[in-house]
């Protein structure tokens, strides 16, 4: 896969684009900020293009790879929205049956890059769904603007209530094994911790992608496995880790953790400047590593 050189950003620019990514500040503040900056001659357009995600770069399995069969699925969710839909992509050479891994988008959608982890998820050999928590109002609009605008509108409590039942219903799958993980970015690292602490007995395993923990109320709860990937300079997200880290001792909750040195927020997504390369393969590897161990051992 072909990626555009990587320019030289301030560390600015990307606290600022983190800022504008989770709503602190609306894309006119964010472009005004960015316009104030002058780096090595680049132009805004120049900086704010290679911020803002580029998802013809983000397909490393193509949506017609042979190996795979792709499909829109519906499940019922009466706690949330009443009805959720999601992308599920299965191994077209499945024999028998295969773990499921639950595959949760960030705070805006069901875009391309989420599809395509989904997509490497299968192509080694897992059934995986990525549930849209925006199919109550039409599905991820195409842009990550109105995406985010969208999601925002919704109800937090329906929202992860669509999850809970997405993961519910993935775990039964007809050809699954029973045995289900779940990763998430950033909103879905969120919705990764908050399965973890609210239905500890039916995920197998679960891995958060700087993603913050469940409610304190609930983190007493989360028995693991649990595997969580941080970005060294995320203040936002690593600014909850300690609290959360004691508890998990406290209980003795089987988790580890990995920090990534000089990765932003984002890393693992291949479609802006945030992406880390290194940082994203040796996290992806872990996380294979990891369901392998735990969803495919008897």
């Amino acid at each position: 896969m072909s990626q555009q050189k990587p320019i030289e950003i301030p560390q600015q620019a990307f606290d600022w684009y983190d800022e504008y990514a989770h709503g602190d500040i609306d894309r006119r503040t964010f472009m005004t900020r960015l316009a104030s900056l002058s780096v090595a001659g680049l132009s805004l357009g120049v900086i704010s293009s290679a911020l803002i995600p580029n998802y013809a770069q983000a397909e490393q399995v193509s949506f017609n790879d042979p190996d795979i069969k792709a499909t829109y699925e519906r499940f019922d969710s009466p706690n949330g929205y009443g009805e959720g839909n999601g992308y599920l992509a299965v191994p077209s050479n499945l024999e028998g049956k295969a773990p499921t891994v639950l595959v949760v988008h960030e705070n805006r959608g069901l875009n391309p890059y989420i599809k395509d982890v989904a997509r490497r998820l299968a192509k080694i050999g897992f059934i995986a769904f990525a549930p849209d928590a925006l199919f109550p109002l039409g599905g991820y609009p195409g842009n990550d603007d109105d995406g985010r605008a969208m999601q925002r509108s919704l109800e937090r409590e329906k929202i992860e209530q669509d999850f809970m039942a997405a993961a519910t219903w993935l775990k039964a799958h007809e050809k699954g094994t029973g045995k289900l993980g779940v990763v998430g970015f950033c909103f879905g690292g969120y919705i990764s911790n908050l399965l973890a602490a609210t239905m500890p007995d039916s995920i197998d395993a679960a891995v958060p992608y700087y993603g913050t923990p469940a409610p304190e109320a609930l983190q007493s709860q989360v028995k693991g496995p649990l595997q969580i990937h941080f970005a060294e300079l995320d203040k936002r997200v690593n600014a909850s880790w300690p609290g959360y880290e004691k508890i998990l001792r406290e209980n003795k909750a089987d988790y580890e953790a990995h920090t990534y040195a000089g990765a932003q927020h984002g890393f693992h997504n291949d479609s802006t400047s945030r992406y880390s390369p290194k940082d994203a393969e040796l996290s992806w590897q872990r996380t294979t590593d990891f369901f392998n161990k735990h969803l495919t051992s008897s």
